[in-house]
């Protein structure tokens, strides 16, 4: 690199400095400074006033070319660069040079973003949301023996024997921020593995999901079981519930197991199946099935509850059995999930 920077400094005595400035950081990264060190070493480099701050933690870090803590005021930063790990942007690097930039200042501050992120994965856990869809996979991955689902864990911030629930989740929303609502207290972490998002957790408030988000929450303990469970609750979510807990299922998950064709071919479900297409017949039914009430049925779907039981009665003579009698719901639910886990 020196000999590099001997040969090209002749030509070009911006790219002698930007070699030189690259090799400087390189250094530091060697020798595995942690961040008070680099904003030091970096408000020296410059001579000005380096600063740097983590989103996580809303503190801000600036230091005098002196090495020590800047007592002056904040001045307008003259040039700022932001701190990427994986994918996402935890802080921002900056710059307070009196008068005009230096044509080297960008590229400084882009090698102590790159300085900055590695010391922060290095001595974090990293304060970041997205993972390594392959970190994540091992961890939860049925294929993974337990000593290297541990290892993904740890990689990944999560204290040996802290209890970890896995959410899969359907969402247009971007998962970091999904992820950041319903786990607030870190860690957590999550990833896109196919067509479904993956979020790691050590809490989940179930209360904090946004709209339009449809996921499945596993119990804590064991996160290729918990990874399993949250695919299955994941299949019994709906517009009305859009958000399940594996544990609230109960002896309900057991309709997850049931083959596809046996399913398809009981009466009951193909019965669902025709009153499928009249979509007020649909979310009459669901809204009965949901409160076990003609009149709480009613007040869900802001009917009368006389026209409630009209529908009722002639959904009961689609199914061929009556909605009102005592195992009515109870068949009518039944069918009613297993016909949507026919659609996943």
């Amino acid at each position: 690199m020196e000999a590099l920077a001997v040969r090209l400094s002749g030509l070009d005595p911006y790219v002698d400095g930007a070699i030189r400035i690259v090799a400087f950081y390189d250094t530091l990264m060697r020798r595995r400074v942690d961040l008070p060190a680099l904003v030091r070493a970096s408000a020296g480099l410059a001579e000005c006033v380096a600063g740097i701050r983590l989103h996580g933690t809303g503190r801000a870090t600036r230091v005098s070319p002196h090495g020590k803590e800047a007592s002056t005021p904040p001045s307008p930063a003259s040039a700022v660069a932001p701190v990427i790990l994986d994918e996402e942007e935890i802080g921002t690097v900056w710059l307070e040079r009196p008068g005009p930039p230096n044509p080297l200042d960008e590229v400084l501050l882009d090698r102590l973003a790159i300085a900055a992120a590695t010391a922060v994965e290095r001595y974090g856990p990293a304060r970041t949301t997205m993972a390594d869809p392959a970190l994540v996979e091992l961890a939860i991955s049925s294929d993974s023996d337990e000593a290297a689902g541990a290892r993904a864990l740890r990689l990944l911030g999560f204290a040996a024997g802290l209890p970890v629930h896995v959410v899969a989740v359907r969402s247009r929303l971007p998962l970091d921020r999904i992820g950041g609502l319903v786990c607030p207290a870190r860690p957590v972490k999550a990833a896109r593995l196919a067509d479904v998002g993956v979020i790691l957790a050590t809490t989940v408030d179930r209360a904090w999901f946004p709209a339009d988000v449809h996921a499945g929450i596993g119990t804590a303990g064991s996160p290729c079981r918990s990874w399993r469970q949250a695919r299955t609750a994941l299949r019994f979510t709906t517009p009305r519930e859009p958000v399940v807990h594996y544990a609230d299922l109960g002896a309900l998950a057991l309709l997850a197991e049931i083959p596809r064709d046996a399913a398809r071919d009981n009466a009951d479900v193909a019965a669902i199946a025709r009153i499928a297409g009249k979509p007020e017949d649909l979310e009459t039914l669901d809204a009965y099935c949901a409160t076990g009430s003609l009149r709480r049925a009613a007040d869900l779907l802001h009917l009368h509850h006389s026209s409630v039981a009209r529908r009722l009665d002639q959904i009961g003579k689609t199914l061929g059995f009556d909605l009102t009698e005592p195992t009515g719901p109870v068949r009518a639910r039944l069918a009613l999930t297993a016909w949507r886990l026919l659609d996943d």
